[in-house]
């Protein structure tokens, strides 16, 4: 492992020998992968620092420890899922040696499909893994496709050969079954959910004993504080001039945790719009910000949300409340993330809860009504995105692509929903494209 202090590459030797430091320049690594029990999250300290190197975009841009433990879940999942050919070489030898094994041609038979057999289970239950994500779901599938052509190659051949007719048969069976489950596995890859390969609590433990060696990451968010005061008491006190000021823009956050991230990342300064979330985030000027959006006749507001009852509740929210944009002439773009974004069939970190299935059975009826058929089944089954599964860079595209685009929404092909209290549907503006 390579010292990321210094470079210099240490072996389990020289690492055990110097009591988890350098050789060189006496640095601690933070992560010993040969002491690791599940060598599914043995990783070491370079591959720590790239992640940390790639959600910051080199400490470029700020994230929260959600996206961060969505990060490293998917790079480990990831690395899991590599060598998708080198398989091949290894059950080609094994059927060599199968094959020298039962020299008769009625026990090869029976020993060749016990042995193919093993394979497609194995790949096919990699296809319907929940630990492996989207990724590693359709890596499986697509083995257990490539495994159907080599049985029915070499099957066919040897059946032919040895001019044995039920080998033939049987060959074609376990051939066309691999190929037709990875098929089937494929389409179903979409409405199967996923689960973390990493626990929070442990992802936050690693930032923390990281952070302890390494010195503080300045681009890791901590977790939003509604109650927490400015430093300065004047501070909450903003300037008469400042909140004569009437923003035309405005960005409502379902999370606290997303509204931080945008401000945290000049999302504010960059598009000249203010940003805050459903729950009065950031609280020391919240009540100012929407004084000063109500004075605009012209407002424009995004809401971005997660992929779920709360979040395609959203809209009709902020339309309903009088403590929002009731009765008030505000456009209001729905960002996403919304159901039929998901069911568009990109990469997403798919998840399914039982609470989340009542939640959506206690949806109102005016939100119901906004939503296609597909998408209501999607929610009664309890399916749901985050927002925070989006690296910063992904997510912060997806905002600025959706802000240029939303000047000409009837243009777009895309999926975004305008709501100008009239009507509710209309243009579209999201391309999915900007989710990949």
């Amino acid at each position: 492992m390579k010292c990321v202090a210094c470079g210099t590459d240490n072996v389990l030797k020289d690492r055990t020998r110097n009591s988890g430091r350098c050789k060189r320049c006496n640095h601690t690594f933070v992560f010993e992968p040969a002491g690791m029990s599940d060598k599914k999250l043995a990783f070491t300290d370079p591959f720590f620092q790239k992640a940390i190197d790639d959600i910051s975009n080199h400490n470029l841009l700020s994230f929260t420890p959600k996206q961060f433990l969505y990060f490293i879940d998917r790079r480990l999942k990831a690395r899991a899922s590599k060598g998708r050919w080198s398989w091949v070489i290894f059950y080609l030898f094994l059927n060599f040696v199968v094959a020298a094994f039962f020299a008769q041609d009625i026990a090869y038979l029976v020993g060749s499909s016990i042995y193919n057999l093993l394979w497609i289970a194995a790949f096919f239950n990699g296809s319907k893994s929940l630990q492996l994500g989207t990724r590693g779901r359709k890596d499986n599938a697509n083995k257990l496709q490539i495994l159907g052509v080599l049985i029915l190659v070499i099957g066919i051949i040897h059946s032919l050969s040895k001019n044995l007719l039920i080998g033939y048969g049987v060959t074609t069976v376990l051939g066309l079954s691999a190929i037709w489950l990875g098929i089937l596995q494929k389409r179903r890859h979409g409405s199967i959910g996923e689960v973390f390969l990493v626990e929070a609590a442990l992802s936050e433990e690693w930032l923390r004993r990281w952070q302890a060696v390494n010195g503080r990451l300045d681009k890791l968010l901590p977790q939003p504080r509604q109650n927490t005061l400015p430093i300065n008491p004047d501070a909450a006190n903003v300037d008469p001039e400042v909140s004569a000021y009437s923003f035309d823009r405005a960005i409502v956050c379902e999370s606290d945790a997303i509204a931080q991230f945008l401000i945290a990342n000049n999302v504010h300064f960059e598009n000249n719009c203010a940003i805050l979330s459903i729950n009065g985030y950031p609280q020391s000027i919240f009540d100012t910000v929407m004084e000063m959006l109500r004075r605009n006749a012209d407002l424009k507001v995004y809401v971005l949300h997660d992929a779920s009852p709360a979040g395609v509740s959203l809209v009709h929210q902020l339309r309903s409340s009088p403590d929002w944009f009731a009765n008030q002439p505000a456009t209001i773009f729905d960002l996403g993330l919304s159901p039929r974004q998901i069911l568009a069939g990109r990469d997403f970190f798919l998840q399914k809860s039982d609470a989340i299935a009542r939640s959506a059975g206690q949806l109102p009826d005016a939100v119901r009504q906004s939503l296609t058929d597909q998408e209501q089944a999607w929610l009664d089954a309890g399916y749901f995105v985050e927002l925070e599964s989006f690296a910063p860079q992904r997510l912060l595209r997806v905002v600025n692509y959706g802000l240029a685009q939303s000047g000409d929404p009837q243009s777009n092909d895309g999926l975004i929903v305008m709501d100008d209290g009239m009507s509710y549907g209309g243009g579209y503006v999201f391309a999915s494209d900007s989710f990949g």
